[in-house]
């Protein structure tokens, strides 16, 4: 069984971009780092910090996902005939 954890690799390499932007938008911001010119501007940090964030976003997704399907499975297994009800109550019911 897989853990809750472990997220798929393109997942993983975006969340790690994200990180490095966002790194990089606070770098420059707090002039700790000088970056090239077209880079530098205020506005392409505040486009780094919304890609970032972007990117950072399908890994909370997918974690997100995870941890509700092992929450509540009966909510997204998306069988047609699975009920929840379990074979003994199915034999002792009758319609009469």
């Amino acid at each position: 069984m897989r853990t809750i954890g472990t997220l798929p690799k393109s997942v993983l390499m975006l969340e790690i971009i994200g990180m490095v932007l966002l790194s990089l938008a606070l770098l420059s911001l707090n002039d700790y780092l000088t970056l090239p010119a077209p880079l530098s501007s205020p506005l392409a940090c505040v486009v780094m910090i919304f890609l970032g964030v972007l990117l950072m976003l399908p890994a909370a997704v997918v974690l997100t996902w995870r941890i509700a399907q092992r929450l509540a499975p009966q909510l997204m297994s998306r069988a047609p005939g699975d009920s929840s009800r379990s074979d003994r109550e199915k034999r002792d019911d009758a319609n009469h």
